[in-house]
């Protein structure tokens, strides 16, 4: 998907800035280095903005910062945590999936859930997962924008609405799975 494509899908204005400087900051590569992004550059931003290390791989991987606003999102202190203890239960199938095509393909994903984290069904998470990489081929960390709401007060986003809940994984082609994805 074209930048263009994937910019028009997002939903809030956060998304749209964080996005830009994303790929501003990457000149005319494919994704920027960690170095190459200036948090700064974004500071109304910084309190929902978290790093996620995977230079080890997905299975080592650690949120290496964590935004102040993200506790809430979470409902503890996240940075340091390894994302298996982060993201458990039914919400780790979901994420390890965003987290390996994140990484996998270098390429950005974004979408809406209910219940970001274990215990947290009363909010909404708008999310963004951007891929950082040193060498400019292999993604090293994934530049993170979590914004939430409280779910009873979104009325369009309803417990069990497909937009906002963990999709039930299914065995599916491969053509299938990637037009059901909502990044």
């Amino acid at each position: 998907m074209s930048g263009r494509a994937f910019r028009a899908q997002l939903v809030t204005q956060g998304q749209r800035e964080l996005f830009d400087t994303w790929r501003h900051s990457a000149g005319l590569r494919t994704m920027p280095a960690r170095s190459d992004f200036n948090p700064l550059s974004v500071p109304r931003l910084l309190p929902h903005i978290g790093l996620i290390d995977v230079r080890q791989g997905l299975a080592e991987a650690c949120f290496k910062l964590a935004g102040t606003r993200l506790y809430d999102v979470y409902g503890e202190e996240i940075t340091g945590k390894r994302i298996e203890s982060v993201f458990a239960g039914r919400q780790r199938e979901y994420w390890g999936r965003i987290h390996h095509r994140v990484v996998e393909r270098g390429q950005p994903a974004h979408g809406v859930v209910r219940g970001p984290s274990a215990s947290r069904d009363h909010i909404i998470m708008f999310w963004m997962r951007l891929p950082l990489s040193s060498d400019g081929l292999a993604v090293d960390t994934i530049l993170c924008l979590d914004f939430a709401v409280p779910g009873q007060t979104d009325m369009l986003c309803r417990k069990g609405s497909p937009l906002v809940s963990y999709p039930v994984m299914r065995a599916r082609s491969r053509a299938q799975a990637q037009r059901a994805q909502c990044v």
